[in-house]
């Protein structure tokens, strides 16, 4: 699995390359039309369609989550003369479900299949390749593509990649899984996540359950592939020897700081300067871009700050900037804890404890005093969770572009 991923980055990173240059426009500009689609589909254009199909789903979601967060989706669905027209909709939708999940994209490979060994041997072959969770995979390497093909066009930078050549059947640990796939398909993967279960949690009193699913369904198995399918690839994955000693090994590798002469795969530290390598050699404009690109992780929290209990339906900018005041609170109280490590060390062990139970003490104080006096619920903690999280995630982001 992870060498077919390294193999599909390097051409992956070729393609982008070759985007950039004057030699594709050269070549497809000397063909006729039929030829020049013909040559864009088999380089640059498979990877930028895959690119573009990502991007949908990404515009998809955001679009879906304005309209659900300022309102909109709800008036329209609860207007009378749509809601008479919503019940038809779904119906159309069940009837063509079957085909929105994909089918149609390997009906060119089914008939290819069926000219060369007939149809039922490719009927057959289809099922197998099912029940051995293709789809699974070929949607995981879709991120493998868009990722990478991506990073090339906005900053440039294609190297070499060794793919190894050994026996390919063996248990990769849980640190190799994740210093591999961290940004192409896990945080990615957890951003659509979020993004799903905030449009089903804030619709969900005026929405019909089948009209989401049929909208989503095709995302949620996106999202599951991204996340699940470095697991369900990997050899022994599931033993739980295996799964002790992965734990283990992450843990150390996430304990170790980085220095001199530590590579990737002994400090956590050296994997996130080296993650960031793209973004010394890059262009300003490519980090304007990045710095634009980032804003959408701010959405949630001035969505979702709205939508709290103890907000109390108020549409004042003082609810936004106060969610603000309490994301620089929470970044004030983790930096003095990191602080307190690095000043107290080993030897002043107990000032760090006395300073972590006055913080606890003190979070302890100011839940309380918002549950009672100001009517906040646990529903507002974990809402504020899920608006809070991508805004930490863009600040970190933010700290990556201007510390390089």
């Amino acid at each position: 699995m992870n060498q077919i991923s390294s193999f599909e980055a390097k051409v992956a990173n070729g393609n982008g390359e070759q985007t950039l240059s004057r030699d594709i426009y050269r070549l497809g500009r000397r063909f006729d039309f039929y030829r020049m689609l013909s040559f864009y589909f088999t380089t640059v254009g498979f990877y930028f369609s895959s690119m573009v199909t990502v991007l949908t789903v990404y515009v998809f979601l955001y679009g879906r989550l304005y309209l659900v967060m300022s309102g909109l989706e709800k008036s329209i669905l609860l207007d009378p003369r749509i809601k008479e027209d919503i019940k038809p909709l779904e119906n159309a939708l069940a009837s063509q479900s079957v085909f929105q999940l994909g089918l149609l994209l390997v009906l060119p490979m089914v008939m290819e299949v069926g000219l060369e060994k007939g149809f039922r041997t490719a009927l057959g072959e289809f099922i197998i390749m099912q029940l051995q969770l293709a789809s699974v995979f070929f949607t995981f390497q879709l991120g493998t593509k868009t990722h990478y093909y991506g990073r090339t066009i906005l900053h440039g930078g294609a190297k070499y990649r060794p793919t190894g050549r050994g026996f390919v059947v063996y248990h990769a640990k849980f640190a190799d899984n994740y210093r591999m796939y961290s940004r192409s398909h896990f945080v990615k993967g957890l951003e659509l996540l979020i993004l799903l279960v905030v449009y089903l949690a804030y619709g969900k009193s005026y929405r019909s359950t089948s009209l989401y699913l049929f909208v989503t369904f095709s995302i949620w198995f996106l999202v599951a592939s991204w996340l699940f399918a470095p697991f369900i690839f990997n050899p022994s994955c599931f033993e739980w020897q295996k799964t002790v000693d992965d734990w283990t090994d992450w843990r150390k590798w996430m304990g170790n700081r980085g220095g001199i002469g530590m590579s990737v795969d002994q400090s956590w530290e050296a994997w996130w300067i080296g993650e960031q390598e793209h973004l010394r050699k890059t262009s300003i404009r490519a980090l304007v871009l990045e710095i634009l690109l980032s804003l959408r992780f701010l959405i949630y929290q001035y969505g979702i700050v709205y939508h709290l209990n103890i907000a109390r339906r108020s549409t004042s900018i003082l609810v936004y900037g106060l969610s603000w005041l309490v994301m620089l609170t929470v970044l004030v109280v983790l930096k003095m804890v990191s602080i307190g490590r690095q000043k107290f060390g080993t030897d002043l062990q107990l000032m760090f404890r006395i300073l972590k139970g006055l913080l606890f003490l003190g979070f302890i104080s100011v839940m309380s005093v918002l549950f009672v006096v100001c009517s906040l619920t646990i529903s507002d903690v974990f809402a504020s969770i899920l608006g809070f999280l991508p805004t930490g995630w863009c600040i970190l982001l933010w700290n990556q572009i201007t510390n390089i």
